[in-house]
């Protein structure tokens, strides 16, 4: 009986410190968002929040054998919960979506 007490204690304790590490309720501000459509030529988007997360992406318009498709490429950077910065850069166009980042396992 003390050896579950003391496990649940235990279990308890890391629960509460885990949840004042990361509080789910900060939110993140938008500091600069950027909306570009250009139309049938492409579109670029930007966004900024004050929690350093920041996404780019821009598409193009791209003639294809099949027809027309769009063709994307960007990066996002954001900050995970233990507190390291990553960077995915992709591109998404007719093989797929290719994603690169220095965290990522290479195929």
């Amino acid at each position: 009986m003390l050896f579950k007490t003391s496990v649940f204690a235990v279990c308890t304790l890391l629960f509460v410190a885990l949840i004042n590490a990361n509080p789910a309720d900060q939110v993140a501000e938008i500091l600069r968002y950027e909306n570009d459509n250009i139309g049938v030529d492409g579109y670029k988007f930007e966004v900024e929040t004050s929690d350093g997360t920041l996404i780019q992406a821009n598409g193009e318009l791209k003639e294809l054998s099949d027809g027309p498709a769009i063709v994307a490429r960007g990066q996002y950077t954001y900050t995970a919960p233990d507190g390291q910065q990553y960077t995915v850069s992709y591109v998404a166009d007719e093989n797929g979506f290719q994603p690169q980042g220095a965290h990522l396992p290479v195929a």
